[in-house]
């Protein structure tokens, strides 16, 4: 049964496949209380409201048994680091140039799940990262990898680059050993974090995290952390692009993570400039577009203000005015920015 469901997964597209006993270890449910209890999940309320059933995979679905996890790799064949170098352009974390990992992996999942119903007379349920399932640990605990000192997963073969999904299942099905930590005394990925966001080895503020602020924080971006960030404007690749077990990784056979022509290296002075309708456009299919125009606005104007190109403030001039103060009150400070050039 385990080798059939194996080859099934591979046969979908899926990089690597692991089983795991429907529970969560000791260590991960202190480490989620405290993160929350310390306020470390910023905005994120939603991680408060459900931690009951983060830390259980039962209280989702009494009746599970055993869960299958899968990855998905989306390693690129490009060092993501080498983008914080063009100060016209706006960088985008590799998982966001293309197509929304969600609906990719959630459709090879339900085709799977599909097939381990009929083909062994089960129930199951399909999760891919919005619902409450602390997939690392379950991903460590079913060998797929470990959890690195930067709190996301490290695969032996694929390095810092899998997405998660899990099926949930009534079948009774062996556990894997769990992967045991390789991150050795390396700390790469602790010391490059631009905003210093790491509290200690696995323990994330993700208050002070480039991914978080730009991405999940709905409000002003604060003072602090706008010349950390440089030119991003979607995510933060640096901890994962710099970890030392990716030399083992692969680039990603998926289409759909192949990053879009338009998206590679998209300049600063463009992105301004996109209305709510241009912005859905532009980013259709793509994670992106979940923030919205304007908190993405908002990115680029701090990603211009750190660009010392002084011909920019022709496009931010105008957003001064801009309906949305997260756009307005940005494209002021990015305008002082610029204008204290040569001062």
């Amino acid at each position: 049964m385990i080798n059939n469901i194996k080859s099934k997964a591979y046969s979908l597209g899926f990089s690597t496949v692991g089983f795991a006993a429907p529970e969560m270890n000791a260590t991960a449910q202190l480490g989620l209380s405290q993160f929350i209890a310390q306020g470390h999940h910023g905005d994120m309320g939603w991680m408060a409201d459900k931690a009951d059933r983060r830390a259980d995979p039962k209280t989702l679905w009494p009746e599970v048994k055993s869960i299958i996890v899968l990855g998905h790799n989306y390693g690129p064949d490009f060092d993501p680091m080498q983008k914080l170098e063009q100060s016209d352009i706006g960088n985008i974390s590799c998982y966001a140039l293309n197509e929304d990992y969600h609906e990719v992996i959630k459709k090879k999942l339900k085709q799977l799940a599909r097939w381990i119903a009929e083909t062994h007379g089960c129930e199951v349920k399909v999760f891919v990262d919005t619902a409450p399932v602390m997939e690392k640990p379950l991903a460590e605990a079913a060998g797929l990898g470990w959890q690195g000192k930067h709190t996301c997963l490290v695969s032996r073969e694929f390095g810092s680059w899998l997405f998660l999904g899990s099926i949930f299942t009534t079948l009774e099905i062996a556990p894997n050993a769990a992967e045991s930590d390789h991150c050795g005394t390396c700390t790469k990925c602790l010391n490059i974090c631009p905003t210093q966001a790491f509290t200690d080895a696995g323990k994330l503020d993700a208050r002070r995290c480039i991914a978080y602020l730009t991405i999940e924080h709905k409000g002003q971006i604060p003072l602090e952390f706008r010349k950390a960030i440089g030119n991003r404007i979607y995510g933060c690749d640096d901890c994962l692009a710099v970890c030392p077990w990716n030399k083992f990784a692969q680039a990603s056979q998926e289409a759909a993570y192949h990053p879009r022509k338009e998206l590679e290296a998209p300049l600063l002075r463009d992105l301004a400039q996109l209305d709510d309708a241009g912005f859905h456009k532009f980013f259709s299919k793509s994670p992106v577009k979940r923030i919205g125009r304007d908190r993405f606005v908002r990115n680029v104007l701090i990603a211009i203000g750190n660009s010392n190109d002084v011909s920019l403030g022709a496009v931010v001039a105008p957003l001064v005015e801009d309906a949305n103060p997260l756009v307005a009150e940005m494209a002021a400070w990015a305008l002082e920015e610029l204008s204290a050039i040569g001062d």
